[in-house]
């Protein structure tokens, strides 16, 4: 559980933009916008599919949105549009009423004229209706609650390790690891709250001056690297207790901290992103082979970030039942490499079984990215 847009158009564009609105035979609409106006210019809307290139005038970097003007849901946008520069939204218009808003920076959001679209399909781009903090305050609440009844057994399992450690038992020591490293794994969306305590307790060696030896190599990976590089258990005793030292520190700080409400909608891809390039590439296997165990339990820590998201996704998002159902597939590819309580190490994986795990994996994160700006909390005015 570790801490992880679009094109410029030409210049010829860019001036034809600035000269007003013009709608070309290709589906093309020309405007401008400012903290004094937006898209004021979109005189003859005509429906299907469009490409709005959007040129700021203005001097603010500005949000862009195109909106239902009855209810603020959000059809298309464009983000940190910089003055002077043009970008291209793209959407498919049915029949309705629209209308873009702007929300420059520093200043305060301007809509501008509304517009009536009386041609093209009966239905377009579906609209999304913009999530506020108050809104996305319920997900924060049972997530937090999710997290809090993880706790104990993170604390009892970690101690486990710490007493294994300490006793010189290495088989026990290696029995022990894998659960308490799980129970941190599935709490998933949590460690951008947990701040440096997050890199303390999980943090891989790559990138430090001296790797695998660098002091600061600690937290659950540094004791996994020395239980199965065959390192002194009483060497071990300082990164065992210095990590049930942390993860008490965790747990004691988590009621006091906030939980971003952004965080959620972005862990819901995030999780199983890390866990594509670190677990399901074996980069993050210490010596114990034990990453496909890692990615099954943040299979876990995806779905309760989902489970806590649910009320906001259900009006919001047609493809949560088919993001519901890659998770169970990849849940049942990852449990068919655990036999007897041990677990395939991913370079064992033969070629069809691990392209079928990453297949899934890239199906379950396709379904999952829309989340993030889905859920969003955006900015009221």
């Amino acid at each position: 559980m570790r801490r992880g847009r679009r094109t410029a158009v030409v210049a010829a564009m860019a001036l034809l933009a600035m000269a007003g609105c013009t709608r070309h035979d290709s589906g093309e609409v020309a405007l401008t916008v400012s903290r004094s106006g937006c898209g004021t210019e979109w005189h003859d809307p005509h429906g299907g599919e469009r490409t709005f290139q959007v040129h700021n005038v203005g001097i603010n970097t500005t949000e862009v949105e195109l909106v239902d003007p009855a209810n603020g849901a959000v059809y298309a946008e464009l983000e940190n549009l910089g003055p002077g520069s043009t970008r291209p939204m793209q959407v498919t218009l049915g029949r309705g009423r629209y209308a873009f808003r702007c929300l420059p920076e520093d200043t305060d959001a301007i809509t501008g004229p509304t517009v009536t679209v009386t041609d093209g399909p009966k239905r377009g781009a579906p609209a999304v209706v913009p999530v506020d903090e108050q809104v996305l305050r319920g997900s924060v609440t049972t997530y937090r609650s999710y997290v809090q009844h993880a706790f104990p057994a993170l604390r009892r399992d970690v101690a486990r390790l710490d007493s294994a450690v300490r006793s010189g038992d290495r088989a026990a020591a290696r029995r022990a690891w894998l659960p308490a490293h799980l129970d941190y794994e599935r709490l998933g969306a949590a460690y951008g709250t947990f701040g440096d305590l997050a890199d303390a307790i999980d943090r891989l060696p790559a990138g430090l001056p001296k790797g695998v030896h660098d002091p600061g190599f600690t937290g659950f990976h540094r004791v996994e690297y020395g239980l199965w590089h065959g390192e002194s258990l009483r060497t071990l005793r300082a990164p065992a207790g210095a990590l049930d030292s942390d993860v008490a520190k965790l747990v004691e700080k988590f009621g006091t901290e906030r939980v971003d409400p952004n965080d959620l909608p972005l862990r819901a891809h995030e999780i199983l992103e890390m866990t594509l390039q670190f677990e399901l590439t074996g980069e993050a296997d210490q010596g114990s082979g034990t990453t496909l165990a890692t990615a099954r339990a943040n299979v876990d820590g995806t779905d309760a970030v989902l489970d806590a998201l649910r009320p906001v996704l259900k009006s919001r998002y047609r493809g949560l039942s088919g993001a519901d159902a890659a998770l169970r597939r990849l849940r049942t590819l990852l449990d068919a490499q655990q036999r007897h309580g041990d677990w395939t190490p991913v370079d064992e994986l033969s070629a069809a079984q691990r392209r079928a795990i990453d297949g899934a994996t890239g199906a379950a994160l396709e379904r999952l990215a829309p989340i993030a700006a889905l859920a969003q909390v955006r900015r009221a005015g």
